[in-house]
């Protein structure tokens, strides 16, 4: 509505302008034209100004949304899709990418619509004032438009190879970055500058399309005005020398043609940025279009319930109930990979400790994954309290999972930030209580902050194995009824890991626990242990079973000093 005003307020500064020449013509009083002409000019500036703001306000708003969508969808993606993109390139889609649809809303649908209205009206004054005259200006101006959109076309696709180039650029800083340690210490600077200098050529010579693309339209749109401008300034004055039209006439004819000189320029250059905005669209829809993790993959209300009843673990030991973790001939290959387990076959009973022992590649971790639901497996069936985890609610499963992975991931922020976060509403005085039982009040206490003390970028205020604890820490905080541990104590010194061994045999007292390890000291008093190679479980047991049954456990166990 606002445009439309302002529209009309500048189609009607012709009119009125042609009108006080008349007047002045015959001599009649000019004051109160000049006065509306004046609160013409005005109230367009001032409705032109207001709804600038609103339109900045509306793009704001739009790219604000795409950017909650997208982080939403990221966020929710597959974990195989991670696996296959990545991560800088869906950063700058974030980034970048949203912010060309600012351009989308405030010069391109936006101002391409309100200027064609303003072309329009021009149009139709100016056929109105003289026929023959606009027919000629029409048809230059028409040639000069087809060939700017012509061109404004290949814009996209080239916009859409820019934004491709920077997304691989990002990729290439975000991976140097992350491992900025390992490449100083690696004496790569140089090689690496010189990778990511070559993303950035490649970004610099796909904007340099776009650039000799614009270069070419903004010329030839003001060639096509200014040709059209010398026809008007020709035939117009030809006619009125012959009587045709008036000296007003012709003047109110210049001023519309400038009226709608300057609005169509703004709809080609806003064409031309649209298909810009577009190409950035589209790598956004890319993303939105992928199918997030679903919470449940095959059950109805009926089952859900029942599946939510059942995931309430029983009392350890009760035989009727089934075990917490049951692997029934499953195997699993990652999407394009060989298969990395084979019909892999064991149960955890409740409340009992069962380990993954192996050589590196046997599948372990993989083990952990599909419990934790982050793949699905390609064969056989994955039970966890007796149900299949694809028929139950991920964030049910996994509010009875508590998963320590091998890296034990910390965030950047502080103490209490990566405690709260699978416990959010846990208490200082449950925070403080779960990090003494894994040995880190001395990092609590060394800083004025407590809690709120940070742990910089991915944990690098902690040692290696603080990272670790404080990983475990936050697993055990959530209190969950299975805990998952993917070599949990690693990084830890002989008095920490003798230490984080009696707290993880305090908080697992009533639990179940699935441990992965290489180190076999830390597992030799589980209840069974489990032993993989090649995708496959080749023997489980006791320690002293597999001593005695098993020549890769033996190997082992040899090789680390557990048996002559």
């Amino acid at each position: 509505m606002l445009s439309l005003l302002e529209t009309l307020g500048t189609l009607a500064q012709p009119l009125l302008t042609r009108e006080l020449l008349a007047r002045m013509d015959h001599g009649a009083s000019i004051s109160g034209f000049i006065i509306g002409l004046l609160a013409t000019l005005l109230c367009v500036a001032v409705v032109g100004g207001f709804r600038d703001y609103l339109l900045q306000r509306t793009a704001e708003g739009m790219v604000l949304t795409a950017r909650r969508r997208l982080v939403g969808r990221l966020l929710r993606l597959p974990i195989a899709e991670f696996d296959q993109r990545r991560t800088g390139d869906l950063l700058s889609r974030v980034g970048a990418d949203t912010t060309l649809l600012r351009a989308v809303v405030t010069s391109g649908i936006f101002e391409a619509a309100t200027s064609v209205v303003l072309v329009i009206g021009s149009a139709v004054a100016m056929l109105l004032l003289d026929p023959v005259l606009f027919g000629a200006t029409a048809l230059g101006i028409a040639a000069g438009v087809a060939a700017v959109v012509g061109l404004a076309r290949r814009v996209r696709g080239a916009s859409a190879v820019v934004q491709t180039r920077v997304g691989e650029m990002t990729s290439a800083v975000e991976r140097s970055v992350s491992a900025v340690r390992t490449i100083r210490a690696s004496r790569a600077e140089e090689r690496e500058a010189q990778t990511i200098d070559g993303t950035a050529k490649s970004a610099y010579g796909a904007g340099l399309r776009i650039a000799r693309l614009q270069a070419m339209i903004t010329p030839l749109t003001s060639t096509t005005i200014q040709a059209a401008f010398l026809v008007v300034l020709g035939l117009g004055g030809a006619r009125v020398a012959s009587g045709a039209m008036t000296v007003g006439d012709l003047i109110a004819y210049i001023l519309f043609l400038f009226t709608l000189w300057f609005p169509l320029g703004r709809a080609l250059g806003a064409y031309t940025r649209l298909q810009s905005g577009l190409a950035a669209l589209h790598r956004i829809e890319e993303v939105l279009v992928l199918p997030q993790e679903s919470g449940t993959d095959r059950t109805d209300p009926v089952a859900t319930l029942t599946v939510r009843e059942r995931a309430e673990p029983a009392t350890a030991g009760a035989e009727e109930e089934p075990p917490a973790i049951e692997f029934s001939e499953v195997s699993f290959g990652y999407p394009g990979g060989e298969p990395v387990l084979s019909e892999v076959s064991f149960t955890v009973p409740r409340g009992t400790r069962s380990a993954l022992v192996g050589p590196s590649g046997a599948g372990k971790t993989t083990v952990l994954s599909l419990v934790e639901r982050f793949y699905d497996v390609t064969g056989g069936s994955l039970r966890v309290y007796g149900d299949d985890v694809r028929d139950i609610p991920r964030s049910e499963l996994r509010r009875r999972l508590g998963y320590v992975e091998q890296e034990a991931p910390v965030l950047a922020g502080t103490l209490r930030d990566n405690l709260a976060l699978a416990a959010p509403h846990a208490t200082e005085e449950d925070m403080l209580k779960v990090l003494a039982g894994v040995n880190l009040t001395d990092v609590v206490e060394r800083s004025s902050l407590g809690l709120d003390a940070t742990v910089g970028e991915a944990g690098v205020l902690l040692s290696g194995g603080e990272r670790q604890r404080l990983a475990l820490a936050r697993t055990f905080l959530s209190a969950p009824s299975i805990l998952l541990l993917d070599e949990a104590t690693s990084n830890l010194d002989a008095h920490n890991e003798a230490a984080m061994r009696s707290a993880i045999d305090t908080v697992s007292s009533d639990r179940t626990l699935l441990v992965v390890a290489h180190r076999l000291v830390t597992v030799v008093d589980s209840d069974q242990i489990i032993v993989l190679e090649g995708g496959r479980v080749v023997a489980a047991g006791s320690h002293e079973e597999l001593t005695e049954t098993s020549p890769l456990y033996h190997q082992l166990a040899t090789h680390q000093l557990l048996v002559k």
